[in-house]
């Protein structure tokens, strides 16, 4: 089915492009054209929870870029690719993750196709960020997203910027398979997964978000209505897990105040359902140290409050913790950053430590670092206990061509 959709998404900007050729034949035509290989292995160093599970996970991705210019940039072709092969069937998967035309007229843009938008400021928790589905076997983090289909219309105005989405089809989470880490103790199939709303995917979805900035304040003010991204779940007697996607009202606040080497920063939801309600933010600060004794070297220093009124049913499993956590920018030739910090819950001994790096090699490789560590992960914890065994360390290193 969702093939079917980019056939068509393909069809109606090829047209589109056509278009504006023909409409302005002596404009320069710029084409960009970019690739990136990647290998990866991911060790999974404690004995797994559940049958099956391996602990070696080498892996190859390869994410190609299209970008078509005309009409001296006010018109636009852009394409997004990835495709991963792994151990893990279920991880082994492709996906158009941007396949649009953009047109800019003075005050306004139109995005029409699969796109990619990103919300949000804090840290350690995305909330208000909707629009896109999380792929959740790429990583664990939820910060890799699918391509949504969509109609985006943007207005920027004196008074702010104002976006209105129209959301067509909703695609379904991936969650890992038999071989796969960060499973249930039932393996979940995305289509055993069901909807509250009869049309299923194929109910309209509409999202609508204000945004300005006031001085050092930014903020960002948005609602979305129609299927939710997150499942619900429910497990019985014998472990079997049920989920289903509610259909969803979530108002979302986005909001950070810089104010010299400080940022504070908030996200906050309210979501109604008629299965589940839900009320989470996430707050905190910010602080930079820059060019220390005059090395080039900023340390940003992050702490952050992490609330989820589901307590232990969250899905991201941060219902009352802490985030600590340090940004290490070398400003140097080869681009070196560390990221370094820790999640402990406030009413248990739960806690997540993680590490991400990333430092360029020569003028086309980059290699990265990541590690995760679960540390006296509680039973209490419905969800995040399947993964106490999940600790791991990620080598990756990236061609650019």
């Amino acid at each position: 089915m969702f093939r079917k959709i980019i056939y068509y998404a393909i069809t109606l900007l090829f047209t589109l492009t056509g278009f504006g050729q023909e409409e302005k034949e002596d404009s320069k035509v710029i084409h960009d054209f970019e690739l990136e290989l990647e290998a990866e292995y991911r060790l999974f160093y404690e004995a797994p929870s559940f049958a099956q599970q391996k602990d070696h996970f080498p892996s190859l991705a390869i994410r190609p870029k299209y970008t078509l210019e005309w009409n001296d940039g006010y018109e636009s072709f852009n394409f997004e690719g990835f495709y991963r092969l792994d151990i893990d069937d279920e991880r082994t998967h492709w996906d158009v993750r941007e396949l649009y035309y953009q047109t800019v007229k003075k005050n306004w843009e139109l995005s029409i196709g699969l796109k990619k938008i990103y919300w949000g400021v804090t840290e350690s928790n995305h909330l208000v960020d909707i629009i896109n589905q999380t792929d959740a076997v790429e990583s664990f983090d939820g910060e890799q997203k699918l391509g949504q289909p969509m109609i985006h219309y943007s207005i920027n105005t004196n008074f702010g910027t104002f976006d209105v989405f129209y959301l067509p089809f909703h695609r379904k989470r991936a969650f890992a398979g038999d071989k796969g880490r960060f499973r249930f103790s039932t393996v979940i199939d995305r289509d055993d997964l069901t909807y509250e709303s009869g049309a299923e995917e194929w109910r309209q979805d509409f999202a609508f978000r204000y945004s300005h900035s006031f001085d050092i304040i930014d903020l960002g003010v948005s609602h979305f209505y129609g299927n939710g991204r997150e499942p619900v779940f429910a497990f019985d007697t014998v472990g079997n897990v049920n989920a289903l996607y509610p259909v969803i009202n979530q108002t979302g606040l986005d909001l950070q105040i810089t104010n010299n080497a400080f940022l504070w920063k908030l996200e906050s939801i309210y979501r109604t359902s008629d299965i589940q309600d839900v009320f989470a933010f996430t707050g905190g600060l910010e602080f930079t140290i820059s060019n220390i004794k005059n090395s080039g070297i900023d340390i940003g220093l992050i702490g952050e409050y992490l609330y989820d009124d589901r307590d232990e049913w969250a899905l991201n499993a941060l219902q009352n913790d802490v985030f600590f956590g340090s940004r290490i920018a070398f400003n140097d030739i080869q681009d070196t950053s560390i990221l370094i910090g820790g999640i402990s819950d406030l009413e248990s001994s739960s806690k997540i430590y993680s590490i991400e790096a990333s430092r360029r090699l020569g003028n086309s490789l980059k290699a990265e670092l990541e590690a995760r560590v679960f540390s006296n992960i509680s039973e209490n914890e419905i969800i995040l206990s399947n993964f106490r065994n999940d600790s791991f360390l990620r080598f990756t290193l990236i061609k650019y061509f």
